[in-house]
């Protein structure tokens, strides 16, 4: 019955109800009164059931209904304590709050005990399913078809049986809308009031709204998990403070890179526990982020190094509510420094060749260097391979996993050598980044410095690489306190640093500490033996980069070990290069080689082009026919010229087909053996 169609009569209702039930129709003036909800139930009920008979009762045994209570064990929990409330409001007025699921099942039920006894007698217990096709047109059924509120009414019940009652009921349906249960309220026909049916469409809602938030609370609490495993399994340090300055998050990771217990650290005042760096605070006055910002913290008195990213927390597009910052230790970054720059040193002692007596030599100094801490000092002419040499080194020590850090000394410009090669503190001077910079000691911390070309550092770097070795600890510029570094110096040179002593460009005691290990590289020309494996594996590492695998001629190999190769391995590669370009098919002949290799050409300091390399015989003709010239064919000035007699002249002359005659008309002397 709708509440608009109250006060009713029950003699109109249940004259329509025999009127049905006796012709299947109803007279246009009934139809005018009835609630076509009803009579749409009654239609349905009709063709299979006996509205005169008792209803067809179904009841769960104990082990069903303890199934069926747990699976609705979210929807018992929140609406039991709305039931309570219920009762509590209506107790003694006769009437049975009751729970369905959405199949018509009865889970619970509340109210006074003289009701709940009489309603058992009609199958209104836990377990019994009050589904229309088994209990006919009652409220709980009608609810659950129609979703939405009904109230039943004596008559309007399908089974006569059921006319002395009445029955208020209103679905509860699930976030998302699907039904998921039936409130209901019950009692004798007489006590049938509307507000029965407003009271439990609002306990209706209210149970929705439970289960809406207890969902809502769950997924909160399930994303509340998810972040805090997520921010256990993040490296990096996390703090966060709110806008009054107390400490709302600490990981364990923050907790450990600044010494402190995230338990008891969370909810006291940031300078309560930490004195924050100068950024921090400065970034949090103007409400600005920070990006990968060195900042020193000081926790307990001691200073703490590291690298932090800070970002504001607003809530909405305006107001700040806390900031988070983002923490890692400077020796993380070295690390990540090490996988980014590092990972070229690949090299080992093995990989380099030569079999000749001085290679192995060079090999043995290197494993004993290797295995040393003492700073190393590589010498040899340029091209030699002492960047590789030094890779090696690294890799055969237990400093492999840590980073190598190789800088050329002589492509830094003087003036910006110190700034470079020392770091320097955030607005250490005019033009210097805000954020400072670590010095290369810093970067190769755990690993080797590897410092080329070293004759070319100022006196004032060169003072504070022997502090650094000295005593582990390096000074920015603009710094107040020392950073302690564990590196290896590894220095390379082709000048003659005891020459740069004495005449005072390099430092005496830098150069004593490199006296352990001073490792010399010979020239490619005092290990001829060497060039045909040397230049195999040149070969093989070019052809592997072009896609081709080439060898080279006899001829072309016999070119390659005469040539002095003044450039060493690093011309040698060169050519190679040139002369793989330059070949057409898998051989590389002598005609692909550069012409000052196959014609034994040499760059000599402060010439203009290019000179032939001369054999003892060949320089020794050469040199008779430049005295030639220079005395026009004159023997006895020619053998002054020479330094040598006139008889050991012309004995000479003779054996190379030269006479004097040659250089006086003007022609080029020919041999005239």
């Amino acid at each position: 019955m709708q509440p608009l169609a109250y006060p009713l009569d029950s003699r109109v209702l249940y004259a329509a109800w025999e009127q049905f039930i006796t012709t299947r129709q109803l007279d246009d003036e009934v139809l005018q009164i009835m609630d076509p909800v009803i009579l749409r139930s009654w239609q349905r009920c009709a063709p299979r059931l006996d509205a005169r008979s008792t209803p067809r009762l179904t009841v769960l045994d104990r082990e069903g209904l303890e199934r069926v209570l747990m699976n609705h064990f979210d929807l018992i929990a929140v609406a039991r304590p709305v039931m309570e409330d219920i009762h509590q409001f209506v107790e003694g007025s006769g009437f049975v709050v009751t729970l369905a699921d959405s199949s018509g099942c009865v889970l619970d039920l509340l109210g006074d005990p003289w009701i709940v006894e009489e309603v058992a007698r009609l199958g209104l217990t836990p377990g019994a399913y009050w589904d229309e096709g088994r209990m006919g047109t009652n409220g709980l059924a009608l609810a659950l078809l129609e979703a939405m509120p009904v109230q039943v009414v004596g008559p309007e019940h399908y089974f006569i049986a059921h006319h002395p009652y009445t029955c208020s009921a209103a679905p509860i349906h699930d976030v998302s809308g699907r039904i998921v249960g039936v409130l209901g309220m019950s009692g004798r026909e007489e006590a049938s009031h509307p507000h029965t049916l407003g009271i439990v469409m609002a306990a209706a809602r209210a149970i929705e709204n439970q289960l809406q938030t207890d969902l809502y609370v769950r997924e909160a609490n399930r994303r509340l998990a998810e972040l805090k495993s997520i921010v256990g399994a993040v490296s990096d340090g996390l703090l966060a403070w709110n806008q009054e300055g107390r400490i709302t998050h600490l990981n364990a990771q923050a907790g450990t890179i600044l010494g402190l217990n995230p338990w008891t650290a969370v909810g006291r005042s940031l300078t309560e526990v930490l004195n924050p760096p100068r950024q921090i605070l400065e970034a949090t006055e103007q409400g600005k982020s920070l990006r990968d910002v060195e900042c020193r913290f000081t926790v307990e008195g001691r200073p703490i190094e590291c690298l932090v990213s800070m970002q504001p927390i607003r809530e909405g597009s305006q107001r700040t509510v806390g900031y988070i910052a983002t923490l890692r230790r400077i020796e993380q970054v070295r690390r990540l420094v090490h996988r980014l720059v590092g990972a070229q040193a690949t090299l080992t002692l093995d990989d380099l060749p030569g079999e000749t007596p001085k290679m192995r030599q060079v090999r043995r100094q290197a494993r004993i260097a290797a295995r040393g801490t003492a700073p190393v000092l590589l010498r040899g002419e340029d091209g030699t391979g002492k960047n590789p040499l030094a890779r090696a080194i690294h890799n055969e020590s237990d400093r492999a996993d840590g980073p190598f850090i190789a800088i050329n000394c002589l492509s830094i410009p003087h003036e910006l050598m110190a700034s470079e090669f020392l770091g320097y503190e955030g607005g250490a001077f005019s033009g210097a980044l805000a954020e400072g910079r670590p010095s290369k000691f810093e970067l190769a911390d755990g690993g080797t410095l590897f410092l080329d070309e070293i004759e070319s550092l100022t006196l004032e770097v060169q003072a504070a690489l022997l502090q650094v070795i000295e005593t582990g600890h390096v000074m920015r510029l603009g710094g107040t306190h020392p950073i302690p570094v564990d590196v290896r110096i590894i220095a390379a040179t082709s000048a003659d640093l005891g020459r740069l002593v004495s005449e005072g460009s390099f430092r005496a005691d830098l150069y004593y500490r490199f006296g352990a290990f001073i490792i010399e590289i010979p020239p490619l020309r005092e290990r001829v033996e060497d060039i045909p494996l040397l230049a195999s594996r040149l070969l093989t590492r070019i052809g592997r980069q072009l896609g081709r695998k080439v060898t080279l001629s006899k001829e072309a190999l016999a070119a390659l070990m005469r040539y002095p190769w003044p450039g060493n391995i690093r011309e040698m590669e060169n050519a190679l290069e040139r002369a793989v370009a330059m070949s057409e098919g898998e051989v590389i002949r002598l005609s692909d080689l550069p012409v000052t290799v196959r014609g034994r050409y040499v760059l000599l300091p402060g010439a203009a082009r290019a000179e032939p390399v001369l054999t003892m015989e060949e320089a020794e003709r050469e040199a008779i026919i430049r005295a030639g010239w220079a005395c026009r064919g004159q023997v006895t000035q020619m053998a002054v010229q020479l330094g040598i007699s006139r008889t050991t002249l012309w004995r000479k002359m003779k054996r190379f087909g030269l006479h004097p005659e040659d250089f006086k008309n003007g022609q080029q002397p020919r041999s005239r053996k």
